[in-house]
């Protein structure tokens, strides 16, 4: 036993409140590590508080129902209430304070009780008490898992449990494709339908939830949105608020989005980019030799995965477009 997990284990067995704090915008590994390591704790007798910074995409708000979890954004009261002295805060799938959005950023800086980070991003930052990071590991929900294991808890893990785990294992690694998955991954997988856990239906609920807007949206984004670059590797999409806004968008409609350039033969970087109220978002992916999160960190405020890193540009959409062309000298 290492003694980040020793650490970890001597905090769990004498807890007794905890919040378990996501990163905004929460994606299928923030909710499922969220939910695996909630129900964990509840197995160890700890009355336990799930919050996140604002709502997730629709899709993922069914694997929430029954849990009463509180948001920053329109919670923050019940939520500073509830972290009475000697409350243990865990930071799950996020490593630096500005994750969570301003207001529970300066929650968290002035947090009097334990602070404890289960995460998987590249660069942490030193804000926890106890810090388990593993960039290496597919997901936060893996390491949820890898967590439980090597604390000695495993004969609690059942399917309950699991459904939070298989969830953000799922999403973060694009259904078990990119190269973070190792054989670890598989053992964890093969062990929870072991003990019961239907796979399928976890799947159908993220993947078979279209509606006809996101369809068409999606559709748009396909055929009228795609640039690709002469002579380079690299494709990328882009939508308006105004064009959104035609299709009845609605949070997580452009999930995957990214994910569909990268499909196509002969690209091995893409963007997307989502104008937004506040300035434009950006998801980039890559493959290959090729990484992304260095790139964004430099140039658009962004970060994570070698191959998988987001970013935020404050100018219009038109002038960050023309930036990122400015910029690809720099990818390929």
């Amino acid at each position: 036993m290492t003694d980040e997990i020793s650490a970890l284990k001597q905090i769990v067995s004498t807890t007794k409140k905890a919040i378990i704090l996501a990163h905004k915008s929460p994606d299928g590994d923030a909710v499922g590590s969220s939910i695996a390591w909630n129900v964990f704790l509840k197995k160890l007798n700890i009355e336990t508080l799930v919050v996140f910074p604002d709502q997730p995409a629709p899709f993922l708000l069914p694997f929430l129902e029954g849990l009463e979890a509180l948001y920053f954004d329109k919670d923050s009261e019940a939520i500073k209430e509830f972290a009475t002295e000697g409350t243990t805060l865990f930071c799950l799938d996020f490593n630096t304070e500005s994750r969570v959005g301003a207001e529970a950023e300066v929650w968290i800086s002035n947090y009097s009780g334990k602070r404890v980070m289960l995460d998987h991003h590249p660069f942490p930052s030193d804000f926890c008490d106890v810090t388990i990071s593993r960039t290496k590991v597919c997901s936060t929900a893996q390491l949820v898992y890898e967590c439980i294991e090597e604390m000695g808890y495993l004969e609690l893990m059942d399917s309950n449990l699991g459904q939070g785990i298989y969830l953000g294992i799922m999403t973060d690694t694009g259904s078990f494709r990119y190269p973070s998955v190792n054989p670890k991954t598989h053992l964890i997988l093969a062990h929870l339908m072991q003990l019961g856990l239907q796979h399928f239906k976890i799947h159908e609920a993220i993947f078979d939830v279209n509606t006809i807007d996101r369809l068409q949206l999606r559709g748009f984004a396909i055929a009228e949105k795609l640039v690709c670059i002469p002579g380079k590797p690299i494709a990328y999409m882009s939508m308006s608020k105004e064009e959104l806004s035609r299709f009845n968008y609605q949070k997580g409609d452009t999930e995957g989005l990214v994910n569909v350039i990268l499909s196509i033969e002969g690209f091995s970087i893409a963007a997307f980019f989502m104008e937004t109220n506040d300035g434009v978002k950006i998801s980039f992916r890559s493959k290959g030799d090729y990484f992304v999160n260095e790139f964004s960190s430099r140039n658009f405020q962004g970060g994570g995965h070698q191959y998988a890193a987001g970013g935020f540009s404050p100018d219009s959409l038109e002038k960050t477009l023309e930036r990122f062309e400015s910029l690809i000298g720099e990818l390929a």
